[in-house]
C-alpha cells in the first residue's frame, strides 16, 4: 500500500475533468493537482516552452509533494513532453492522456468509421492522435482540427452560452460535414466542459473522452507498481498559478457531496518557493 497522493497537472482547469472519474473508481486515493492557470493556454506555445512549463510542474509535484505517480491531464503536454518528463524523472510513473483515448478509438472503431480529433494547435500539429490510432489500427481514418478559441472561453467560464455554441459550430460544422465524421475524440481535457454543447449540436456523433479513458491506465499503473492506497485520509490539494474564481467553483462542484478537507494554494512557479497566497476550505 502507498498512501502518497497521485499528482495531476494541466495547463489550466481542464484536467479537473479527470478527477471525478478517478475518485469514483478509487475513493481512497488522494489527489494533488496543479493547474497553470496564469500561463494558459499552452496550445499556441512553442514545444520548448511547453516542455519547460511542464517540467516545472512535474518537478514541484515529485520533489516537493512526493507524489507516487503523475497523470498529465493535458493533451498538449502529453503530445509534446511525455517522453521528456519520463526521462527527467525515470523513477516516477508518468501517464499521458493521448494513449488511452487512442486505444479506445482503435478498439471500438472499424474502417467504416471516420474519426475526428479536435484539440489545441500544439496537439494537432504534433500528429500524436493520428500516429497513435493508425499505429494501432492502420486501416482507420483519422481527421484532425485545431480549435484554438475553445480553451480561453472555457477558462473564462463561457460554456452555457450562444457564444460557445457559435464558436463550436464555427469549427465543427465544416469539419464534420467535409470529412463525414461519426466518432469524435475530445483531444483536450477542457472539452468535457462543453461535451453537452457538442452532443446537442451534433447528436449523431459518438464521443470518446480521454478524461474517462485515462482510468484504465491509472488502474494498471497502480496495480503494476504496487501503489494502491489503503484506507485513510482523503484530503486533496489543488494548486494554481492564478487561483481564479472559476477554478475554485469547479472544484467545489466536483466535491459538492464530499466531506473532505480541500486545500487551495496559489503558487507562482517562476518565483517558487515563495508562495504568494494560501486559502483553505473544508467542504
Amino acid at each position: 500500500m502507498d498512501n502518497r497522493a497521485i499528482g495531476f497537472f494541466d495547463s489550466g482547469l481542464g484536467g479537473l475533468t479527470c478527477i471525478p472519474h478517478l475518485l469514483r473508481e478509487f475513493p481512497h486515493e488522494r489527489v494533488v493537482y496543479f493547474g497553470d492557470t496564469a500561463r494558459t493556454p499552452y496550445g499556441s506555445k512553442d514545444p520548448s516552452t511547453i516542455r519547460k512549463f511542464a517540467a516545472e510542474m512535474a518537478d514541484f509535484l515529485i520533489e516537493e509533494k512526493n507524489v507516487k505517480m503523475v497523470v498529465i491531464a493535458c493533451n498538449t503536454v502529453s503530445a509534446v513532453a511525455l517522453e521528456y518528463l519520463r526521462d527527467r524523472h525515470p523513477a516516477t510513473p508518468f501517464l499521458g492522456i493521448v494513449s488511452p483515448a487512442s486505444h479506445a478509438a482503435a478498439k471500438t472503431c472499424t474502417p467504416e468509421n471516420r474519426i475526428g480529433v479536435i484539440g489545441t494547435k500544439a496537439t494537432i500539429q504534433s500528429g500524436a492522435y493520428n500516429k497513435k490510432v493508425t499505429g494501432l489500427a492502420p486501416s482507420l481514418k483519422v481527421y484532425s482540427m485545431a480549435c484554438p478559441a475553445l480553451v480561453p472561453l472555457i477558462e473564462e467560464g463561457i460554456v452555457d452560452s450562444d457564444i460557445m455554441d457559435m464558436t463550436i459550430e464555427h469549427y465543427m460544422k465544416p469539419f464534420v460535414s467535409a470529412n463525414e465524421i461519426d466518432t469524435l475524440v475530445l483531444g483536450c481535457t477542457h472539452y468535457p466542459f462543453i461535451r453537452r454543447n457538442i452532443e446537442r449540436l451534433y447528436p449523431q456523433l459518438r464521443i470518446i473522452d480521454p478524461s474517462e479513458e485515462i482510468l484504465l491506465s491509472v488502474a494498471d499503473a497502480l496495480d503494476r507498481h504496487g501503489l494502491q492506497a489503503g484506507e485513510g485520509g482523503t484530503d486533496h490539494v489543488f494548486y494554481a498559478s492564478d487561483l481564479s474564481e472559476n477554478f475554485v467553483n469547479i472544484i467545489n462542484i466536483i466535491f459538492s457531496e464530499a466531506q473532505h478537507p480541500i486545500k487551495f494554494d496559489v503558487l507562482d512557479l517562476e518565483s517558487h518557493p515563495v508562495r504568494k497566497e494560501r486559502k483553505e476550505r473544508t467542504l
